[in-house]
């Protein structure tokens, strides 16, 4: 058992996992215990949808046939990052990305298996589990904001179960495929995905730590 500030620094954006299942029961607990997750005036503006077995193989030949068929993508009005991204946002996306393909020990000049690797993402880096997180598009920021605060509780209840994640923006590129594929109704639509399993820890690609910004450089301190 570790303590919340420790699952905070220990959570990770996995991206080499086990094949070994997870429990329904153990992903109920973790969703039970998820759902506290704060909204503003209660609102829990947030669906999951959660994939095993074949669902979840049936999803992934859906993403990777749209990703195939569209390279341009299907985000439509809710892009994965603002257009020019501007600094120091743009170096902080940048130096995360050199890192994992540093580490991965493929070269800028490789296209080609750079985009093997985002590829992963629609196997969910192999996790035996995925997550959808949908909500109706009506909803405004301060809703997505509630679904992030989800999402990151689910992240923490898993790790302190030992269960591992990788939050997927990647899957928003597919959302009309994703649309399609769950039957979701006219208003809804998947912000993101989520894979969860047990982490391979003897992947390098899992020694990966992004850097973070000190507190002096995002937080201003006034009235001490």
């Amino acid at each position: 058992m570790f303590s919340v500030s420790d699952a905070l620094k220990r959570r990770i954006s996995v991206r080499a996992f086990k094949p070994d299942p997870v429990p329904e029961a153990l992903l109920r607990d973790i969703l039970d215990v998820a759902r506290y997750a704060p909204s503003g005036g209660n609102v829990q503006p947030w669906k999951v949808i959660v994939v095993a077995g074949a669902a979840r193989d049936a999803v992934s030949r859906a993403g990777k046939a749209a990703v195939f068929a569209n390279p341009a993508g299907e985000e439509g009005d809710r892009p994965i990052y603002p257009a020019n991204l501007w600094e120091p946002h743009r170096s902080w996306r940048f130096k995360v990305g050199e890192d994992m393909y540093a580490l991965l020990g493929i070269p800028r000049e490789d296209k080609a298996a750079r985009l093997q690797h985002v590829a992963r993402n629609f196997d969910f880096f192999d996790a035996p589990v995925g997550l959808f997180f949908v909500i109706d598009e009506r909803m405004g920021h301060g809703q997505w904001a509630h679904l992030g605060m989800l999402m990151q509780s689910i992240a923490l209840a898993a790790l302190e179960r030992g269960v591992s994640s990788c939050m997927q923006e990647a899957w928003a590129r597919v959302r009309v495929t994703l649309k399609r594929h769950f039957g979701l109704a006219e208003g809804e639509m998947v912000y993101c995905g989520m894979a969860l399993g047990y982490a391979d820890e003897a992947a390098v690609v899992n020694t990966l730590r992004s850097e973070r910004a000190a507190v002096d450089e995002f937080a201003r301190f006034e009235g001490f």
